[in-house]
């Protein structure tokens, strides 16, 4: 039988000295507070009192390290899925307030509609809802837990309220281990429930794409 209910939860804080846009780069590990809030995620997950029976995640490693307090919780192995992982940037590497200063780079910000510096909004939208309909499928009743990044997770968000996905980056509803919970309505999804179960007064929340 198919999932009961789907949610997408973020990764923790990411160790980021340099305050660059990670992106897709390697090595960007959870920090120690990263690894706490990841634990407030799975004991969020945990008080719902509801069954988890399934457990993917990004194949980065923030969010595989994410992903590690909810199997042990659950008893699960994660399943790692490249279709939720972080979109593509230019701007990898660099520091945002530093890039978009340069007119070198202002070719890339002409279309932010698209957007015109890395993956399109509706390509991320488009794997993320084939992730999330196989996973719904597939699992054996019970929810199913997808550990991802906060513009697939926001802008899966936005496609299912029927937003534009055009959207500003430092106005996005998706904090570090928030968990945005949906279910099959039909042929399509709902969001039933929006959550932050983690402390992040403190946190630095840099490098997003």
């Amino acid at each position: 039988m198919p999932a009961d209910r789907l949610h997408l939860v973020r990764h923790g804080e990411v160790h980021n000295p340099g305050r660059v846009l990670y992106g897709r780069l390697p090595n960007f590990r959870l920090s120690a507070d990263g690894r706490e809030m990841a634990r407030s995620a799975a004991a969020h997950l945990s008080a719902l009192g509801r069954p988890v029976t399934a457990l993917y995640a990004s194949p980065l490693q923030r969010t595989r390290e994410s992903a590690e307090p909810i199997a042990e919780l659950f008893d699960l192995d994660p399943i790692i899925d490249e279709r939720v992982i972080e979109p593509t940037n230019v701007f990898e590497g660099k520091r945002m307030k530093r890039a978009v200063l340069n007119p070198l780079n202002w070719r890339h910000l002409t279309r932010p509609a698209v957007p015109s510096w890395g993956e399109p909004y509706a390509e991320v939208v488009a794997r993320m809802d084939a992730a999330m309909t196989e996973a719904w499928n597939d699992a054996d009743g019970g929810d199913v837990v997808i550990v991802s990044h906060q513009l697939p997770i926001w802008v899966t968000h936005l496609a299912v309220a029927g937003e534009a996905l055009r959207h500003d980056p430092r106005k996005r509803r998706c904090a570090l281990s928030s968990v945005t919970s949906f279910e099959r309505d039909g042929a399509g999804w709902r969001e039933v429930a929006y959550a932050e179960p983690a402390s992040t007064s403190r946190a630095v929340d840099v490098g997003a794409v």
